[in-house]
């Protein structure tokens, strides 16, 4: 099963890694350790969640220009 991992700067050093499909977060103090966390934490999430069949999400970047007041 191929699912995706979103990495992003911790803000005390290292990274934090989210699989956007189950909501599952790790960290790491490297990509690779942060992407190994994150794989192990979602296989036991997906032993009790299971997630059903389907397609793959479509993931892509968008800017926001200004920012939004209320």
């Amino acid at each position: 099963m191929q699912l995706t991992a979103v990495l992003t700067l911790a803000e005390g050093g290292g990274f934090v890694a989210l699989n956007p499909e189950t909501g599952t977060t790790t960290q790491g103090d490297t990509v690779e350790e942060a992407v190994a966390n994150l794989m192990e934490a979602t296989a036991l999430y997906l032993t009790e969640f299971p997630l059903p069949s389907g397609g793959h999400h479509v993931i892509t970047t968008f800017t926001v220009l200004e920012p939004l007041h209320a």
